[in-house]
C-alpha cells in the first residue's frame, strides 16, 4: 500500500525571493504567480522566513501612521514596524513554518492546520527548499479514481497485512466511500480491515458491512465481548 506523502502531491517548481528582494519586487512576485506567500532563502536555498500578502499590508495598514502609540502591544509594534521595512528579509515571518520531505499528507494537514497556515515549504534535511505544499495540493489525494482506491485497498490491505484472514471481504468504492462487506473469522481481522482501509489515499468514508465468527476483543484486552454482527 503507498504512503503519500508532500512529495506527491506538492508543487516543485517553486518560486522563491532572496533576502534582499525589495518591497515592489516581492509585491510583483506574488501577483505574477498569482500566490499568497513566497518562501525567503539564502545563497543556499535554506529557507529563512516566508512573505505573506499579510505581511505586506502592514505598509498600507500603517500608511502615514509610524509614531508608536502608549501600551501598545509587542505584536503590534511589530507588524508596525513591517510597514517601514523595505527588503523581504525584514518583512519575513520567521521562523518558517516547514515540513521536512518524506513527511505523510495527514502529518502535513495536521501541522497545517495547528500553526493556522494556508501553505508549507518543503525542504530537504539540511533545510533547503525544494517544493511548497498548499491545502489544495493536500486534497489531491481525494481526487484518485475509485479503481485505484479499491486497487490499494485489495493489495496493500486485504492481500497485505490481512493476508489469508480476509478472503471473504470484498471492496466496491464510489466517490471515495467504500464499502466492506463480507464475513471474517474474528472480530480482530474486521477492525484491522476498517481501520488500515482508512489510512489509504483517497479514502473518503468507509461503510463497514462486515461480519464476523468470533468476538476475540476479550482475549486481545479489551475487557469488551458482546455478541458478533
Amino acid at each position: 500500500m503507498k504512503n503519500w506523502t508532500v512529495d506527491d502531491v506538492m508543487t516543485a517548481a517553486v518560486v522563491s525571493v532572496d533576502q534582499g528582494a525589495s518591497y515592489r519586487s516581492v509585491v510583483d512576485t506574488l501577483v505574477e504567480h498569482r500566490i499568497s506567500a513566497v518562501p525567503v532563502v539564502d545563497a543556499f536555498l535554506r529557507v529563512m522566513g516566508v512573505v505573506s500578502e499579510a505581511d505586506l499590508l502592514r505598509k498600507i495598514e500603517y500608511a502615514g501612521d509610524e509614531a508608536p502609540r502608549m501600551f501598545e502591544g509587542r505584536r503590534r509594534r511589530q507588524e508596525r514596524g513591517k510597514a517601514g521595512a523595505r527588503t523581504a528579509g525584514d518583512l519575513m515571518s520567521t521562523p518558517a513554518v516547514t515540513v521536512l520531505t518524506g513527511t505523510t499528507v495527514p502529518a502535513a494537514a495536521r501541522k497545517m492546520d495547528a500553526e493556522k497556515v494556508k501553505r508549507l515549504p518543503v525542504v530537504d534535511d539540511l533545510g533547503r527548499l525544494i517544493g511548497v505544499v498548499t491545502r489544495g495540493d493536500l486534497l489531491k489525494v481525494h481526487l484518485r479514481p475509485d479503481d485505484d482506491i479499491r486497487r490499494d485497498i485489495e493489495t496493500g490491505v486485504l492481500r497485505g497485512p490481512l493476508a489469508g484472514r480476509a478472503e471473504g471481504v470484498t471492496v466496491t468504492v464510489t466517490d471515495g466511500v467504500v464499502s466492506l462487506a463480507g464475513h471474517v473469522e474474528q472480530w480482530s481481522t474486521a477492525d484491522a480491515a476498517v481501520r488500515l482501509t482508512h489510512q489509504v489515499a483517497g479514502v473518503a468514508d468507509i461503510s463497514d458491512q462486515l461480519s464476523y465468527e468470533i468476538d476475540d476483543r476479550s482475549a486481545l484486552g479489551t475487557g469488551i465481548g458482546f455478541a458478533a454482527g
